[in-house]
């Protein structure tokens, strides 16, 4: 069978007709698994065809487009090779006067998928404080989970033998090593004038040069979050009232 692998005689079954290139009527497919020829021709060559196509290039028939065309503007390309002035211009323009686009015409069916992430970033801290309360205090109440797959009856099979460890099966006494034997020295007298004679010099604290600016520190982060953590206070306050409608 020429020009037909495995997968292709599950397409197209073996014919008894005479001819081998149709089957129940229908025409099939060459297929050619090999590289093309141009992979495997001479460098020289290669180069001949590409000062062809530079030099004379082939006239082929004009382009025809299928779908609708859509104005882009500038091209990538032209904008990438404009100087930086012009762009720090077409952007103040931008802003200034924007440009007026014609309706959005959308060709699916749009799906609600709520708030977008870019508008929840845009919001303040204590819009997302007040909602998570919300959902602590009333969460919302969400339908049934529907699951499509079969849930999983036998994980380990019973053909599967568990052991357990080796050391929490083997039971042996306790063993208690020996204590090192003292080192026996012939007991010195002690001299009564030598120890006198030794004075415990009182220990002087040192006092880190660090130290003190550590503590510093640390006392005035603690002045520094009492500060932010009253200031959010009131505006949790000011926000309560507010929604409230006693300002």
């Amino acid at each position: 069978m020429a020009h037909r692998s495995n997968a292709a005689e599950a397409w197209y079954p073996e014919s008894t007709s005479a001819n081998l290139g149709e089957v129940s009527g229908q025409p099939i497919p060459p297929l050619d698994l090999l590289p093309p020829s141009s992979l495997t021709q001479p460098l020289w060559r290669s180069l001949i065809g590409n000062l062809r196509d530079t030099l004379a290039p082939a006239k082929l028939p004009p382009l025809t487009l299928t779908s609708r065309p859509v104005a882009v503007g500038l091209a990538l390309g032209d904008r990438l090779r404009l100087p930086w002035f012009r762009t720090v211009f077409t952007n103040i323009g931008d802003v200034l006067s924007p440009e007026s686009l014609p309706p959005l015409e959308l060709e699916s069916r749009p799906i609600d998928v709520g708030e977008l992430i870019a508008d929840q970033l845009s919001h303040f801290w204590w819009g997302s404080l007040l909602r998570s309360l919300a959902d602590r205090v009333a969460p919302e109440s969400l339908p049934a989970l529907d699951l499509t797959a079969k849930p999983v009856e036998d994980i380990i099979p019973k053909s599967w033998i568990l052991l357990p460890l080796w050391s929490e099966v083997v039971d042996t006494p306790k063993v208690f090593y020996p204590d090192k034997p003292k080192s026996l020295e012939p007991s010195r007298p002690l001299s009564v004038q030598a120890a006198e004679a030794i004075a415990v010099k009182p220990e002087r604290t040192v006092v880190e040069p660090t130290s003190a600016d550590l503590l510093r520190d640390i006392r005035r982060s603690r002045i520094r979050q009492r500060i932010w953590v009253s200031f959010a206070a009131a505006q949790v306050v000011y926000m309560i009232l507010a929604a409230a409608g006693k300002l």
